[in-house]
Protein backbone atom coordinates (compact mmCIF):
# COMPACT_ATOMS: atom_id res chain seq x y z
CA UNK A 1 0.00 0.00 0.00
CA UNK A 2 2.78 2.42 0.87
CA UNK A 3 4.55 1.70 -2.43
CA UNK A 4 1.31 2.39 -4.37
CA UNK A 5 0.73 5.69 -2.52
CA UNK A 6 4.30 6.83 -3.20
CA UNK A 7 3.91 6.09 -6.92
CA UNK A 8 0.59 7.96 -7.04
CA UNK A 9 2.15 11.00 -5.38
CA UNK A 10 5.14 10.91 -7.75
CA UNK A 11 2.88 10.62 -10.81
CA UNK A 12 0.79 13.57 -9.63
CA UNK A 13 3.87 15.74 -9.15
CA UNK A 14 5.30 14.82 -12.55
CA UNK A 15 2.04 15.60 -14.34
CA UNK A 16 2.12 19.08 -12.77
CA UNK A 17 5.68 19.62 -14.01
CA UNK A 18 4.75 18.64 -17.57
CA UNK A 19 1.80 21.05 -17.49
CA UNK A 20 4.11 23.89 -16.45
CA UNK A 21 6.52 23.04 -19.26
CA UNK A 22 3.73 23.57 -21.81
CA UNK A 23 2.97 27.16 -20.75
CA UNK A 24 2.30 29.90 -23.31
CA UNK A 25 4.96 32.46 -24.20
CA UNK A 26 4.43 36.20 -24.46
CA UNK A 27 6.40 37.84 -27.25
CA UNK A 28 6.84 41.62 -27.20
CA UNK A 29 8.14 43.17 -30.41
CA UNK A 30 10.21 46.32 -30.70
CA UNK A 31 10.57 47.00 -27.00
CA UNK A 32 13.53 49.27 -26.30
CA UNK A 33 13.45 50.95 -22.86
CA UNK A 34 16.04 53.53 -23.97
CA UNK A 35 13.84 54.67 -26.86
CA UNK A 36 10.23 55.26 -25.81
CA UNK A 37 7.59 55.40 -28.53
CA UNK A 38 7.05 59.10 -29.13
CA UNK A 39 3.97 58.52 -31.29
CA UNK A 40 1.86 57.58 -28.25
CA UNK A 41 0.58 59.76 -25.40
CA UNK A 42 3.09 59.82 -22.54
CA UNK A 43 2.39 58.96 -18.92
CA UNK A 44 1.33 61.98 -16.91
CA UNK A 45 -0.11 63.99 -19.81
CA UNK A 46 -3.55 65.44 -19.20
CA UNK A 47 -6.66 64.59 -21.21
CA UNK A 48 -6.54 68.09 -22.70
CA UNK A 49 -2.91 67.65 -23.81
CA UNK A 50 -3.68 64.28 -25.40
CA UNK A 51 -6.68 65.64 -27.29
CA UNK A 52 -4.68 68.67 -28.47
CA UNK A 53 -1.82 66.48 -29.80
CA UNK A 54 -3.76 63.47 -31.14
CA UNK A 55 -7.28 64.77 -31.78
CA UNK A 56 -10.58 63.49 -30.45
CA UNK A 57 -10.72 59.73 -29.74
CA UNK A 58 -13.03 57.41 -31.69
CA UNK A 59 -14.59 56.23 -28.43
CA UNK A 60 -14.49 57.31 -24.78
CA UNK A 61 -15.08 54.64 -22.13
CA UNK A 62 -16.33 56.24 -18.88
CA UNK A 63 -14.35 55.96 -15.65
CA UNK A 64 -14.92 52.98 -13.35
CA UNK A 65 -13.47 51.95 -9.99
CA UNK A 66 -11.52 53.71 -7.32
CA UNK A 67 -9.30 55.38 -8.41
CA UNK A 68 -11.37 56.12 -11.50
CA UNK A 69 -9.83 54.58 -14.64
CA UNK A 70 -11.15 55.60 -18.06
CA UNK A 71 -10.10 54.70 -21.59
CA UNK A 72 -9.96 56.51 -24.90
CA UNK A 73 -9.86 54.45 -28.09
CA UNK A 74 -7.99 55.66 -31.15
CA UNK A 75 -7.61 53.70 -34.40
CA UNK A 76 -4.09 52.43 -33.62
CA UNK A 77 -3.88 52.59 -29.81
CA UNK A 78 -5.77 52.94 -26.54
CA UNK A 79 -5.02 55.42 -23.76
CA UNK A 80 -5.86 54.67 -20.12
CA UNK A 81 -6.37 57.54 -17.71
CA UNK A 82 -6.38 57.72 -13.93
CA UNK A 83 -8.45 60.80 -13.08
CA UNK A 84 -7.32 63.27 -15.77
CA UNK A 85 -3.79 61.93 -16.36
CA UNK A 86 -2.42 59.29 -18.76
CA UNK A 87 -1.72 56.09 -16.91
CA UNK A 88 -0.67 53.97 -19.90
CA UNK A 89 -0.85 53.92 -23.70
CA UNK A 90 -1.19 50.61 -25.55
CA UNK A 91 -0.68 50.09 -29.29
CA UNK A 92 -3.22 47.79 -30.99
CA UNK A 93 -2.01 44.89 -33.12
Amino acid sequence: MRYWLTNLLLATCLSGVSAMAAADRLIIDDLDPDRPDRSLPRNGETMQQVEARFGAPKNRIPAVGDPPISRWDYSEYMVYFEHERVLHSVRKR
